[in-house]
């Protein structure tokens, strides 16, 4: 395996348009490509979810990286949408387990690349706390890339990122036309 050219960095993906995700799992995709170990850690998504008919994939990823040499991807989190106001505590305590699975990542240097899928909504719907984000963006080795993703990324991580991107919607068909999310596209 090649290591990178250059030292890692931490990017953030955030705003409120569509492509976060998709980004880093393309980031992920090529570096894996390169040989290099990536861990994508999964924050408010669950592997599975139940509809009409049975338990089935709930996001497309979980099952296309099964194929992918060196990409793992974790999920913790529930089927169900988290209680903004009021998050239940299953939701707090798997958010935790994701942030100890991060640091372990870091700590261990398990991964060259880390994306933390959904991490800046986790901090703002308050399952996890921004001194603990930036507390992995410190942690950070060297030689590893952090990827964070999720609307509401806090100033103090923008600051502390090498490159952000903010996604800005400016039409999708769900706000126009009330098309619902379509398997293969959002999930």
């Amino acid at each position: 395996m090649k290591r990178p050219d250059t030292a890692g960095r931490v990017q953030v993906y955030t705003g409120n348009g569509k492509g976060k995700t998709t980004c880093a799992l393309g980031a992920g995709l090529r570096a894996a490509g390169h040989g290099l170990r990536v861990l994508m850690i999964c924050f408010m998504k669950s592997k599975v979810a139940e509809r009409s008919g049975g338990a089935d994939v709930n996001y497309g990823e979980f099952r296309s990286v099964e194929c992918i040499p060196n990409f793992s991807i974790v999920p913790v989190g529930r089927s169900t949408f988290v209680d903004k106001k009021n998050p239940d505590p299953v939701d707090v305590k798997m958010a935790q387990e994701g942030l100890t699975m991060a640091r372990d990542a870091l700590s261990g240097h398990k991964c060259d690349v880390l994306i933390l899928d959904e991490i800046n909504v986790a901090v703002e719907w308050n399952l996890i706390s921004i001194e603990n984000q930036l507390a992995l963006i410190h942690m950070k080795p060297k030689s590893v890339e952090l990827i964070m993703t999720g609307r509401y990324a806090r100033p103090e991580v923008i600051e502390a990122a090498d490159l952000v991107t903010e996604m800005k919607e400016v039409k999708h068909y769900y706000s126009s036309r009330k098309v619902p999310a379509r398997r293969g596209f959002e999930f």
